[in-house]
């Protein structure tokens, strides 16, 4: 039984993840591009924060992310 209630929780948690990161594509006005456009834009920022400069694109998607979250936050 309580193995059931964890594989159930675990379940939700992954739904609940799935959600807020699908809500991120949205924020970003990704909504209206198809799924190949968006995930050349992930793959393409994965690539960035692997690459030589990692640390500074890190830093400044960073700063680029939060600004847009706190914007859009008092927008709401």
């Amino acid at each position: 039984m309580a193995l059931a209630r964890a594989r159930e929780q675990l379940r939700k948690d992954d739904a609940r993840r799935k959600i807020r990161l699908g809500g991120l594509v949205i924020k970003a006005g990704l909504d209206a591009e198809s799924e190949a456009v968006v995930l050349g834009v992930l793959l393409d920022a994965v690539a960035n924060l692997q690459g030589p400069n990692g640390s500074e694109a890190r830093k400044l998607f960073q700063e680029v992310g939060s600004r847009a979250l706190t914007q859009r936050e008092t927008m709401e």
